[in-house]
Parts: C-alpha cells; structure tokens; sequence
C-alpha cells in the first residue's frame, strides 16, 4: 500500500459487490458503531442556494477494521431535469492508516445507492414484525429500487404499494418490481393509499412538508424514513412520532437534518423521546421490535461508516480480481 492507488468508475465497482454482500457490510458497521469502534465526525455541509443543491464531506474510521476513509458527495435535486445526471453523485477516497497515504479513489454514487437501502434492510430485520409482507413506498425515483432490492433480501415481500407524484416513475418501479422481483405490485393514486394497509412504509421524498398523516398509520407498521438528509427536511406529521418507537443511526446528525430535527427543532419531541441508535440494537445492549403492536420508525440520514466498510470490501475484491486502473502515487 502507498506506492500506488486504484481508481475505480461506477460500472467497475458494481463488479465487486451484491445487495447481500452490502446488508451485512452495514450490520457490522452498525455493531461497532453500538460498541464505539469507530470515529465518525458529523457530515459537513456547503449550500449552494443559487442552485438549490449542497456538497457534504463525511469521513470515518473503523478502529477494530483498521479501515479509513472520506466520502464527498451532493444532492442536487435540478440535476436530473437540468442536466441529466443524477441527483446524488459521490466520490470516496481510501488511506492507508498506517502511512495517511492514498490507497483508492472510486466513484460513490452506486455505494451510496446500496448502503442507503442496506440501512433500511438492517433496521427492518430488527424493527419489522417478522410476518411483515406488504410494502409501501412513497417516492420512486432512483433510491427506491435500491430500497426495493434491499426489503425483498429481508423479508418475503408479496406486494407493494408504490406512489410518486411523478406518475411515470411510479409505473417504472411497479414494472420492476414484477419483472425483476416477481413481486406483486401496483402504482396507487396517493400516498395514502401507500401506507394504508401496509406492514412497511419506505419514504424517499426530497418534502419539506410531511407526506404522510399520523391518521393513515397503524398499530404494528415500521416506517423506514429516508428522505430527511438536510435541515427543515421533514416526510412524517410529527403525531407518528410521538406514538412511535423511534431509531435513528446517529444522534447528531439526525437532530441536525434526519426526520427529527423538524419535530426537535419546534419543541414536539425531545432526546428522551429517541429509543435507540441502530448501532446499540445491532450490538445487543438494547431489544429491537418487543411488541406486534408497537409503531417503529427509523430515521436514516446515512452513515459515513456505512460508505467506507463497503467502499473498503469494493477496493479489496477490485484488487483481487485486476479491477479498475492502477495509477503512480501522487507524492514521492
């Protein structure tokens, strides 16, 4: 290590790994961050209003897995609209702890993509009653597949409800669903007839203004919340979770831009209404889902962790099988 690094474009590093490969990736990631292994400083941000987009830099380091790194990424909602490319783009950059030296520079679009969703398989593993079989997902733009993939590895899944006021990708996501998954799925007129009816409610919306109603949510439902990644960002009345068990993955930065911070922010709810982070379930120091009936939600805002444990796996696999170009380190 140090002499070279590796570089490695999306479509080389969707050689390395599967979904399965990433869900247990983000379990251990999530283990040793419930047994304070890692050093993971909050995500840093730069907005750019002009362009309604922002630039956030995430490093981490996994002690026990000597593995170091830092991810840049966006979100730029215009993008896809405005310059046909994705909303999210990401770069991930891996150091030799040893030396600080460089080891690889990959694209961290797709990882993105996968340790997003992997959050959500692991926390419905913990979180779901275990006969959860109906799915809901409110927005299906890009990330939502990627959910999809994730919660059919988890769970049996035999329907889904998928809603998105853009009716064409709502119809994208329901064909998928049936041809690739052979799950029995349909698009639904409105976000209420989503979480109606539903064992699992998955939110991927970019709202400022909550999309689902406490009325629509139900005894025993778990709601995987992924849309709230900045501050004033909010898909969930803030009713759902005051009846809710509530998990998040990292309390400072879920009372900065995760679904809380809205409801924290205006005084509704408060530290002591947060159950968990997903890390202390995954550890063992505390119980998952205890009751049929108990309403869960977990409020992801996405781990630097989870971005370097499986961006590390992706180098090492690219290194074992000549994936990616080798280039000359960059200093002496």
């Amino acid at each position: 290590m140090g002499k070279k690094f590796r570089v490695l474009n999306r479509k080389e590093v969707e050689q390395t790994l599967s979904m399965s490969d990433v869900l247990g990736l983000v379990e251990k990631a999530f283990k040793h961050k419930g047994l304070k292994q890692v050093q993971m400083p909050p995500k840093s941000y730069l907005f750019f209003p002009k362009y309604s987009g922002d630039l956030r830099v995430m490093p981490a380091y996994l002690e026990e897995l000597d593995e170091v790194g830092v991810k840049m990424v966006n979100v730029h909602p215009d993008n896809p609209t405005k310059h046909n490319i994705p909303t999210v783009l990401a770069t991930i950059m891996l150091f030799n702890p040893k030396t600080g030296a460089l080891i690889s520079i990959m694209d961290g679009t797709w990882i993105t993509a996968m340790r997003t969703a992997a959050a959500s398989g692991i926390a419905t593993k913990y979180l779901a009653r275990k006969d959860a079989s109906v799915l809901g997902i409110i927005g299906a733009g890009y990330q939502a597949s990627f959910q999809l993939e994730a919660l059919n590895e988890i769970l049996k899944i035999k329907s889904v409800k998928i809603f998105d006021i853009i009716g064409k990708e709502a119809e994208n996501l329901t064909r998928m669903a049936k041809t690739r998954f052979g799950i029995d799925a349909k698009k639904v007129a409105t976000a209420e007839d989503a979480v109606k009816g539903s064992d699992i409610v998955v939110t991927v919306t970019p709202a400022r203004k909550p999309v689902v109603k406490s009325e629509w949510v139900t005894d025993g439902m778990h709601i995987n919340v992924i849309g709230a990644d900045a501050p004033g960002k909010e898909e969930l009345e803030s009713g759902i979770l005051s009846r809710s068990k509530i998990v998040i993955d990292d309390w400072e930065q879920a009372s900065h831009s995760g679904e809380i911070n809205v409801p924290l922010s205006k005084g509704i709810i408060t530290r002591a209404n947060i159950y968990a982070e997903i890390g202390e379930i995954v550890a063992g120091s505390k119980a998952g889902r205890v009751s049929e009936n108990e309403i869960t939600v977990f409020d992801s805002t996405g781990l630097a962790i989870q971005d370097i444990i499986t961006a590390w796996r992706a180098y090492e696999v690219a290194e074992e099988k000549g994936i990616g170009e080798e280039f000359s380190a960059l200093y002496p």
